[in-house]
């Protein structure tokens, strides 16, 4: 995924002052909306003559170019974590695990860090659940900052003992340099006198899939019955694939797809039926594209969305379909969501804001040390 250059609004370095050096930290796991932020960040900080290095998972190099962005790219081997930030003025970590892994990197230096968090789903119950806190405690607590996507997660690192929260809302990246044909989409998806619903992302637990087939039992009985495809792959494929088959779900899976911008913008309605979100990228790019929403109320959805999508309760098969239905039936409501979405759409910070906003406190943290 590219993104597309960021104004060097913020000055580059004074003359005569050596170059702010950043470390950017992903680790295993690192979903698609970190990795195209942190693409997103190394572009905007590399025009504003800011050195940055991205240790990452090597196949995040592949898709993602962090070089061709500005970037030194380095695995993220420990050994060579260690060595990269051994000389950083700044390092920044991308999610909990990334941060504790940063953390033990930079143990006894004087190097600040900076940890965003975007969003690892919610804290799991039992054992597991009481090493997540323990794990969320432990990279609140060494942060110089942590940087919340959204209220809900600057309002968790403060009870994690953050000493320093602030929001910091992950910019929508760019889309499609070319438009597409949304006739051309349906047509290749063989929906053409029917309407076309779209999910995007990972195919795992927490994005609710499993009740939004329940949902579509529901909505076999709407003439004509709406078509719903899932653009995302993961682990529960299999699973997914043997329910619509067995019950003659009027679903398909689309497998991971480059052109989900496309299948948004050629949707009649977009679904986002997740258990837990941050700044979910899918309903930021639905917004967007003027296509109406129905989504879960959780997490930092209902602050990103406002008035411009339907909302109801995560794992309520009924309400989803209803709202559908509802919708489906009502050209005059989907046209009032589609504006009130691109209202919405335009509170968003932008890639630069973004950038402007991480680097002024990178800024601040370097002048402490002064």
């Amino acid at each position: 995924m590219s993104s597309s250059p960021v104004s060097p609004s913020v000055a580059a370095q004074p003359y005569g002052r050596p170059p702010l050096r950043t470390v950017q930290v992903l680790g295993d796991g690192a979903g698609a909306g970190s990795c195209a932020h942190v693409r997103s960040l190394a572009t905007g900080l590399a025009a504003r003559g800011v050195r940055v290095t991205v240790c990452a998972p090597v196949q995040a190099e592949g898709e993602y170019d962090f070089t061709g962005a500005g970037a030194e790219f380095a695995p993220d081997a420990v050994s060579v974590l260690r060595a990269a930030c051994a000389g950083a003025d700044v390092v920044h970590a991308h999610g909990v695990r990334a941060g504790l892994r940063a953390a033990l990197a930079i143990r006894g230096r004087r190097v600040p860090l900076v940890v965003s968090w975007h969003g690892e789903g919610p804290t799991a119950h039992g054992a597991l659940g009481r090493l997540s806190r323990i794990l969320e405690r432990r990279v609140a607590r060494a942060a110089a900052v942590v940087l919340g996507a959204s209220s809900d997660l600057v309002d968790l690192a403060r009870r994690r003992g953050a000493r320093d929260a602030r929001l910091a809302p992950v910019a929508f990246p760019a889309g499609p340099e070319t438009p597409s044909d949304p006739g051309k989409v349906r047509a290749e998806l063989g929906v053409v006198e029917r309407p076309l619903l779209v999910a995007v992302g990972s195919l795992v637990a927490h994005r609710g899939y499993s009740v939004l087939l329940d949902a579509a039992r529901e909505w076999r009985a709407l003439e004509p019955a709406p078509l719903l495809v899932i653009a995302g792959e993961g682990p529960l494929r299999a699973e997914l694939a043997r329910r619509i088959a067995a019950e003659r779900l009027p679903v398909r899976l689309l497998g991971r797809r480059r052109d989900a911008a496309h299948l948004l913008a050629a949707a009649d309605l977009a679904v986002l039926p997740s258990r837990w979100e941050t700044r979910a990228l899918p309903a930021q790019e639905a917004l967007r594209a003027g296509v109406p929403l129905v989504a879960t109320a959780v997490g930092g959805v209902p602050e990103l969305v406002g008035e411009g999508a339907v909302l109801v309760p995560p794992g309520e098969a009924g309400a989803l379909a209803s709202a559908v239905a509802g919708l489906l039936a009502d050209p005059a409501r989907r046209s009032d969501l589609v504006a009130a979405g691109r209202i919405q759409a335009a509170t968003w910070p932008s890639e630069d804001d973004t950038v402007a906003q991480v680097l002024s406190v990178y800024d601040e943290l370097t002048e402490r040390r002064r």
